[in-house]
């Protein structure tokens, strides 16, 4: 296992590296057009879920000092609603552009200090008992990957798919 310069990073490593592969797993087999697919006008589509969840890698590179935009931002920033007037990107593209930004940004948490840790990162919440530091903004990253997935996870059984499978793929290392 790869090991972080804070320990306090350490739990969320493996949490970060579960979810590279929860995250391919959950999209394992869902075709381009189910993707698009939503539960009686009233769900986001799988299109839109993963494309909030690559965003947030994005999300999470641009407070880690990485410079890299996501192509689809305008899309997906800050959870935007999904729009039935867009034509949001493929499964494909999402993937691409996951695989592109997620190692990157694992090879940055891998670096961070727990003084880099406590720096503040104006989130604008305004919510007591949360404090806006680095550390806070990644946990927060990372729940909403959680989240994503279960909802990816859930529209693969109601689109029909068999249940999400746990297997890793071992040649993800990120």
């Amino acid at each position: 296992m790869d090991t972080s310069l804070s320990a306090q990073l350490n739990m969320i490593i493996p949490a970060y590296r579960m979810h590279t592969q929860i995250f391919m797993n959950a999209l394992d087999g869902i075709s381009e057009e189910d993707a698009l697919k939503r539960i009686e006008g009233r769900t986001n589509h799988v299109a839109w879920m993963a494309g909030n969840f690559v965003n947030t890698r994005y999300g999470l590179a641009g407070v880690l000092g990485i410079n890299e935009k996501d192509p689809f931002d305008e899309l997906f920033f800050q959870g935007k609603a999904l729009d039935t007037q867009v034509t949001y990107p493929t499964l494909s593209e999402l993937k691409a552009n996951f695989h592109k930004i997620s190692p990157v940004v694992y090879d940055a948490l891998l670096k961070i200090t727990d003084a880099r840790l406590k720096e503040e990162v104006p989130l604008h919440m305004n919510i007591s008992f949360f404090p806006e530091t680095l550390l806070n903004f990644i946990g927060m990253c990372i729940g909403r990957e959680d989240y994503l997935c279960g909802q990816i996870g859930l529209m693969r059984r109601i689109l029909d798919y068999p249940g999400m499978k746990y297997e890793v793929n071992e040649q993800l290392k990120y």
